[in-house]
């Protein structure tokens, strides 16, 4: 009795450092100036000026917006964020947006390649401003849409694994009932790591290529994740002897749904989910912890 207290206890701590750090992490901003003509940004927005020309536009956490008449001659990525290019902008190389969109304006040009790398395990109420294109029961409407469509998707997903490789998910699930507290601590560790190695790539230019790889396999690990997390839920809220996975599994997805349509707490609860999903995986991966199924 004891030792389930403390454990709660222990988790509950860590859920309130995870919450804090989330935040930090979100309102901290970081200049990372190579030259006047590179903007980098961790934990913020970056705005190419009208009529600027400049090499590289990057945002780590926050949006790229090429304002009228400004120029990227290589690159502009958003991370976690949205490509904007306003009226007669341009971009001569490629544009990225990993977990958000690329916008552009009448007369705006994108010279290389312009690719979208959803982030399908990052559910909930969540989205990029976008000055003056959306109005806001437009963005948040459309937000809910993607949001429902992201739950959908994923539970298509869950149960296509469980039918195909079903011990999969239920040692994901099994791992976060038994460790929670290791499942977000390496969790926590991991997105501390992708953080790092993203500011390394974005800064040495030549590894740039790599960060829609390094976003995808981020997301898919994520989704993974998350689909663990699902299903333990669903566990808890209905019999393993009554329901079978999947239903356990549609179960625990559509509570996070639920979660997910609330503004602001929910995207910050679903956050949660996703980093001890991701630490699930982790776990799973490294082999730190073999949870024995109960089956």
């Amino acid at each position: 009795m004891q030792r389930k207290l403390f454990n709660r206890l222990v988790w509950m701590v860590v859920s309130a450092l995870i919450a804090i750090l989330i935040s930090a992490t979100v309102s901290a901003q970081t200049d990372i100036n190579i030259n006047d003509r590179n903007f980098i940004r961790v934990g913020g927005d970056v705005i190419v000026p009208a009529n600027q020309v400049i090499e590289n536009a990057h945002a780590i956490g926050g949006d790229v917006t090429i304002e009228e008449g400004a120029r990227v001659t290589q690159t502009a990525i958003a991370i976690g964020g949205d490509v904007i290019l306003a009226e007669n902008a341009r971009v001569d190389g490629d544009a990225y947006a990993v977990g958000g969109d690329i916008v552009r304006a009448a007369g705006a040009t994108i010279g290389g390649s312009s690719q979208i790398f959803t982030e399908q395990g990052r559910w909930g109420m969540h989205g990029s401003r976008r000055r003056g294109i959306d109005g806001f029961w437009f963005h948040y409407l459309s937000s809910v849409a993607a949001h429902l469509l992201t739950v959908l998707l994923s539970a298509v997903v869950g149960i296509f694994i469980l039918r195909w490789r079903p011990n999969f998910l239920l040692n994901l699930a099994e791992t976060v009932r038994e460790y929670p507290v290791q499942c977000a601590l390496w969790g926590l560790g991991g997105i501390v790591a992708v953080i790092l190695l993203v500011i390394l790539l974005a800064i040495s230019l030549i590894g740039i290529p790599l960060l829609p790889l390094v976003g995808l396999s981020v997301a898919i690990v994520v989704l993974l994740g998350t689909l663990g997390v699902a299903l333990w839920i669903g566990e808890k809220t209905r019999a393993k002897s009554e329901h079978t996975p999947v239903q356990q599994l549609l179960m625990g997805l559509l509570i996070l749904g639920l979660i997910g349509l609330v503004p602001g707490l929910g995207g910050l609860i679903l956050s949660v989910a996703n980093l001890v999903g991701f630490g699930a995986v982790l776990t799973w991966l490294l082999n730190k912890r073999q949870p024995q199924l109960s089956r």
